[in-house]
């Protein structure tokens, strides 16, 4: 494949992309209505409701469509095969959501999609069933005859760590082979601004179990020379990090991001965080976020406040989560923080760590013909606002999988999102201007790939 940045088109696609929305909009809403919440405390027929959903519209694409299951949730699969001497284009997105949380942090019901201020608010509006509708809406784009071949894959437990997705790729990865993969579950640097992710960190989570005593015992008769758990869980807890913040488990992985412009007024801006509470750590906020190892404290088994005693609690644990920059092997960053965990062990504590979910990070080689024509694409579509590569310090260990079931394939990391949208928090919402311009991308995409052979 050559390089080619000629716009193809543009504004006659332009045109069409934006005559479509409406259209693109409802369905868009339609599936937001679903509650396909994949976590197993809800009802999942609402996620098989969801995968019915999606394979209705591709097949009204006219896309050869299946659902698969391998285990776990329902998974869409459609295809449209190449025309004569095309690239083929994968094209991923999930259709289930994380759970809405408490009705009463909602402005408006998460399940009912609401406009304000143009944004659509709702769960899943934007992660990822606009994904979803932004594949179909570059579909319709090219009147359901894309100029190159089309695979769509739309799994169904993205949202509850994609069990089954190794398998499905096992079993059926031949139906999704392509050229290039477009994985439409990331975010845009800000409004205005396109960008696509070119490196994720990976993921450890562990329980950190500690015992002190074989049962609880006064605190007024034995407090003083015998130590309590949950105080040696937390003194634990506080080793993680040194005095300024930093990560402290030896011999991780650490690395530097991209020189962009973001300072500590959008950091405390996007993350919410308080007044006169201070950032932590050391070096760029960007480098901390996307390619330096984290570390979270995000459960604590103890006794609850309300129903407490005076006793000496013996043993307490926590969920521990660990961000590792995208080229750390998880293995090998379990290891070193269950050894700072065992040999920071306070008075002489009994600590167990255990292995509750890991993923792998990427890091992205993004040169070449394929990355060439999705920057121009959102070029064109960003009305000439140059895309800026960005990473994400969150994990999303799909994007790994993809990248190692298919070493020669480009993989573009793109999305929906923009810093406001909150996903997986109240008040999800997907900015619908910038959503015209993703459609847009992608359609523009699909041509500079064909016109490119």
């Amino acid at each position: 494949m050559t390089e080619n940045s000629t716009s193809p088109n543009q504004p006659d696609l332009a045109a069409t992309v934006r005559g479509l929305m409406p259209a693109i909009r409802a369905d868009l809403e339609a599936l937001t209505r679903i509650p396909s919440v994949s976590l197993d405390s809800f009802d999942q027929s609402h996620v098989d409701h969801s995968a019915d959903a999606v394979a209705q519209l591709l097949r009204d694409e006219g896309l050869e469509v299946e659902i698969v299951r391998e285990g776990g949730r329902p998974a869409v699969i459609a295809r449209l095969a190449a025309p004569e001497g095309a690239p083929t284009i994968t094209l991923y997105a999930h259709h289930d959501v994380q759970p809405p949380g408490e009705d009463k942090d909602w402005d408006t019901p998460p399940f009912e999609p609401t406009e304000r201020d143009g944004r659509l608010y709702g769960r899943g509006a934007a992660d990822d069933k606009a994904g979803v509708m932004a594949h179909i809406a570059a579909l319709r784009a090219h009147n359901g005859h894309p100029p190159c071949g089309v695979n769509v894959f739309v799994e169904g437990e993205e949202e509850v760590g994609s069990d089954s997705l190794a398998t499905i790729l096992e079993r059926h990865g031949d139906k999704l082979a392509a050229d290039a993969i477009v994985l439409a579950d990331s975010s845009n640097w800000k409004i205005g601004v396109p960008a696509l992710t070119t490196s994720l960190r990976g993921m450890i989570r562990v329980i950190v179990s500690v015992r002190t005593l074989d049962h609880s015992v006064h605190s007024g008769m034995y407090g003083g020379p015998v130590p309590d758990a949950l105080t040696a869980l937390v003194r634990l807890l506080a080793s993680l990090h040194d005095e300024k913040g930093d990560v402290a488990v030896a011999g991780l992985v650490s690395g530097d991001a991209a020189d962009l412009d973001f300072d500590e007024t959008r950091l405390r801006e996007e993350s919410g965080l308080l007044d006169g509470v201070q950032v932590i750590g050391t070096g760029p906020f960007l480098s901390q976020l996307w390619t330096r190892p984290s570390i979270t404290t995000i459960g604590i088994d103890a006794p609850a406040v309300d129903v407490a005693s005076n006793t000496l609690v013996p043993s307490a644990r926590a969920k521990v989560s660990m961000r590792i920059a995208p080229s750390e092997d998880p293995r090998a960053a379990y290891d070193l923080l269950r050894k700072h965990l065992t040999d920071n062990a306070p008075w002489g504590a009994q600590v167990e760590v255990t292995l509750d979910d890991e993923g792998a990070g990427f890091d992205a080689n993004a040169d070449g013909p394929i990355y060439t024509a999705a920057r121009a694409s959102f070029r064109d579509a960003w009305d000439g606002t140059e895309p800026v590569d960005i990473g994400v310090g969150g994990s999303i260990p799909f994007v790994a999988a993809f990248a190692e079931k298919f070493p020669d394939a480009a993989i573009l990391v793109t999305g929906v999102e923009d810093p406001d949208t909150r996903a997986h928090g109240a008040n999800e919402s997907l900015h619908l201007g910038e959503f015209e311009r993703v459609c847009l991308a992608e359609a523009l995409l699909l041509q500079r790939l064909a016109d490119a052979r």
